[in-house]
């Protein structure tokens, strides 16, 4: 029982270490998704692919982020999406992609975008030119725009150099296969090394070396991406002050300004200001006012630098009119010529007709006869009033829905100023554009897809994010448990729901133990009986489910419980933990001595304070059987009193007994005989008369009565005869049983004998010429009585007879009377 229990320790130990350590490494995660998995290693071989990217270079990697993006929605079914016509682009389906911002659409969705936007900028109601320019169309997304021979018109892989790539479940969607070899941007003379992927190509890889941006330092190897670098030490190249040198450290591109301050003058060296060193020419804003060379007039420049100049009304100068030219002194001004202006008004079809004058010509104030804009109706009028009639165009504008309605138009009516408002593909928002033909352009704003917690975000084009999945977080849920526990189980960030608490309950139960069962504050369990619903047309009103605390189940710890009549220790649960009856005979030893307490299992009180557990009590039954101890041998008769300890009294009784011949009946004593020895069991059992027993060779014992078998040598005389029966002699019985005399036959017998065989091979050969006679007398019979069958035959058939009884039945009477005289005769 030890050892059991000490087994039965160690496996529970076993069984709770494992079962701690499942639950502290395992990590649940919200998503039911068959495809997790997958998902996570597509994320590790993405990461270890752009590793030498990302972990080993000092440059730009937001183009690398960009194609890690693309890769990923091109992995994943129904991630990616062709702007035009807002649905995913499937893995057999022909696509193109952008060379601005990589963005992939349909093949057809393009084409017909390509189209739609050619003939829309080249429409002739907004362009005389039309047929005259090569109009470029712009990608839906960047706007990058593309010539009109660039429309695409075969399905082309990433790089471009496979026509029609063929699905390959083992590659990237719409890839080749092949190596990638486009020229990085910006261009260092090395190829992209990646497989053809989408999305722009990676920082370049390569080695190269290369000095930092100062040339100070010794040249390294480094990354062609990231080629360019500062060694931290200070520039120490001569400002543009060229006073003092760059203290910043090793940087590329020119020094910034110098950043000291110090006194400087101006231009004119009237005023003397703290400025920076960077920018020390500066102007006041005090005049000039210098004396210029003619000794008349100062000079009227603000603050400037150099000679002030010859004086500017000195030399020759023009009339107003600007026919006639006039030496005069600077203090004198140019007089008027007298001659007609003749300078073309603000018309720019007539000239002034006033003489020379100082200052801007009058309006033209002819009368003309002019035509409206829209060429429709005439009228006499001042040439410098414009004239537009009162009628209203009703040309339809080139978004080919609403009239011009303006007033005295040209013809050549202004696109249409309204908003075309109509709702995008997206759903989600209007066009904001000017009323147009054909299709609106994509919706061009991306909305954020969140997970749960708002840690990870995925952008996608506005009007997917109905059909696109929350992204997959990494992140570890952080809403507090709703159970018990102060802490919720390790999972990942979800919707809805959290997954039921699987820690151990722990609550402490009445006996002092702790739940080991799951947690179970929120089991769900199943309403029954809370509405009977009317008929099947009437819907259930409650769920089917509900979400409820259960008690804690009983303890199912093993104790150690002992049974009522201590017989074995048993583990029993926590719960059922009480003394208990092992079903066995309480098997403790009566007053008796002789026999066990027969009942079943039960509780013993001990007498007297007595240690030996094993001791029987008074709950214990009573001996009421009598006395079975083994008896003397021989002694048939039971002990006559009841089960007692000790030994049992002698036996007094008297013995009937046969003798050993079963002649006689004696009568003696049971402790005489149970007493004596072979020899006086024999003297008291014998009758002391002859043995009546028979011997083997038929004669009586001589014996007086014994045990056991008669003695074989009998001594008896016998008669002994020769084989025929003539010859005898007696001879000792005992003799003749072992076989020592014998008797044969003289010749005389054997003459006798010889004659008696002679007499019966005569007879026996009498008896066959008998039989041979007999027989040959049956065949002459049969054959007689055959020959007398044929004539009664032929008499019969000539006359009919009455014939009697006896002629009738007499073959069938004699034949079996003569078959047994047959019979008899040959016996």
């Amino acid at each position: 029982e030890l050892s059991s229990q000490k087994k039965f320790d160690e496996i529970k130990k076993a069984n709770q270490a494992a079962a701690k350590k499942l639950v502290e490494d395992q990590f649940s995660s919200s998503s039911e998704d068959d495809d997790e998995d997958a998902e996570i290693k597509q994320g590790k071989i993405l990461a270890k692919t752009f590793t030498i990217y990302t972990s080993q270079t000092d440059g730009d990697a937001s183009e690398l982020e960009r194609t890690r993006q693309y890769m990923n929605e091109a992995f994943q079914s129904g991630a990616m999406t062709c702007l035009i016509c807002i649905a995913s682009v499937k893995r057999n389906q022909a696509v193109w992609s952008c060379c601005g911002c990589f963005c992939i659409f349909h093949l057809v969705c393009i084409q017909k975008w390509a189209k739609d936007s050619l003939f829309l900028v080249s429409s002739p109601l907004t362009d005389d030119d039309f047929g005259k320019k090569d109009y470029p169309w712009p990608c839906p997304k960047c706007r990058f725009e593309y010539k009109r021979s660039e429309t695409p018109s075969r399905y082309y892989c990433y790089c471009g150099k496979v026509e029609n790539p063929t699905l390959d479940p083992w590659l990237v969607p719409h890839s080749c296969g092949q190596i990638c070899e486009r020229e990085f941007k910006p261009s260092c003379g090395h190829k992209c090394l990646l497989l053809c992927h989408p999305g722009p190509c990676p920082p370049c890889p390569k080695m190269v070396t290369t000095t930092c941006h100062c040339k100070k330092a010794k040249p390294v190897p480094r990354r062609c991406s990231a080629k360019e670098w500062s060694c931290r030490l200070p520039c120490g190249r001569t400002l543009l002050c060229g006073q003092h040198t760059c203290e910043n450290p090793c940087h590329a591109g020119d020094c910034q300004p110098c950043p000291r301050v110090s006194k400087q003058r101006c231009v004119c060296g009237r005023q003397t200001a703290e400025r920076l060193c960077a920018s020390p020419q500066w102007q006041c804003d005090q005049v000039c006012g210098k004396p210029l060379p003619c000794g008349n007039h100062t000079c009227e420049q603000v603050c400037h630098a150099g000679p002030c100049g010859d004086c500017p009304r000195s030399g020759k100068r023009s009339c107003p009119c600007e026919k006639s030219k006039f030496m005069l002194p600077c203090t004198e001004d140019v007089p008027t010529c007298g001659d007609s202006c003749d300078k073309v008004l603000e018309c720019g079809i007539h000239k002034c007709s006033q003489r020379c004058h100082r200052g801007p010509c009058e309006i033209c104030r002819q009368e003309v006869e002019k035509q409206c804009r829209c060429g429709k109706h005439t009228k006499r009028m001042p040439c410098h009033k414009p004239y537009l009639c009162e009628t209203k165009c009703t040309k339809i504008r080139d978004c080919q829905k609403h009239q011009c309605r303006r007033k005295c138009c040209s013809g050549n009516c202004p696109p249409c100023d309204q908003v075309c408002g109509r709702t995008l593909g997206c759903r989600n928002h209007k066009c904001p554009s000017g009323c147009h033909r054909g299709s609106c352009n994509p919706c061009p704003e991306t909305v954020d897809v969140k997970c749960n917690c708002g840690k990870t975000v995925i952008k996608v084009p506005c009007g997917r994010e109905r059909t696109i999945k929350p992204p997959k977080c990494k992140q570890l849920c952080s809403r507090p448990p709703t159970c018990h526990h102060s802490t919720q189980e390790k999972h990942y960030c979800h919707f809805g729901r959290c997954p039921p608490c699987r820690q151990s309950c722990q609550k402490a139960l009445t006996c002092g133990h702790l739940c080991p069962v799951s947690c179970h504050d929120e089991a769900l369990v199943k309403q029954t009986g809370v509405h009977q619903s009317a008929g099947p047309w009437e819907q259930p009103s409650e769920p089917a489910f509900i979400r409820t605390a259960l008690p804690c189940p009983p303890c199912e710890v093993p104790i150690p419980v002992e049974c009522l009549g201590q017989h074995e220790v048993s583990p029993l649960p926590c719960h059922s933990a009480n003394p208990y009856s092992c079903k066995r005979f309480c098997g403790r030893l009566l007053d008796c001595q002789n026999h066990t307490c027969m009942k079943e299992c039960h509780h013993v009180t001990k007498l007297n304070g007595s240690a030996d557990a094993k001791k029987v009590g008074p709950e214990c039954s009573q001996c009421e059987e009598e006395c079975t101890k083994p008896r003397p041998s021989g002694c048939p008769h039971r002990c006559v009193l009841p089960c007692h300890p000790g030994d049992c009294p002698s036996c007094l009784q008297m013995l009937k007994i046969k003798c050993h011949c079963k002649l006689s009946i004696l009568y003696i004593e049971c402790l005489k005989l149970t007493r004596a020895d072979l020899e006086e069991k024999e003297l008291l059992i014998s009758c002391k008369n002859q043995c009546p027993k028979e011997l083997p060779c038929g004669h009586r014992c001589k014996e007086v009565c014994h045990s056991g078998s008669c003695p074989l040598n009998c001594s008896q005389k016998v008669k002994l005869r020769c084989l025929c029966k003539r010859l005898k002699k007696e001879i000792q019985c005992s003799k003749i049983q072992e076989g020592q005399v014998s008797l044969e036959c003289d010749s005389l017998c054997k003459e006798m004998k010889r004659k008696a065989s002679e007499i019966k091979e005569a007879e026996a050969k009498a008896a066959i010429e008998e039989e041979k006679r007999r027989q040959q007398a049956e065949l002459e019979a049969f054959e007689n009585r055959l020959k007398g069958r044929r004539k009664n035959k032929r008499r019969k058939d000539e006359v009919e007879v009455e014939q009697s009884s006896w002629q009738k039945y007499k073959n069938l009477i004699m034949l079996p009377v003569f078959g047994v005289a047959v019979v008899m005769v040959a016996w």
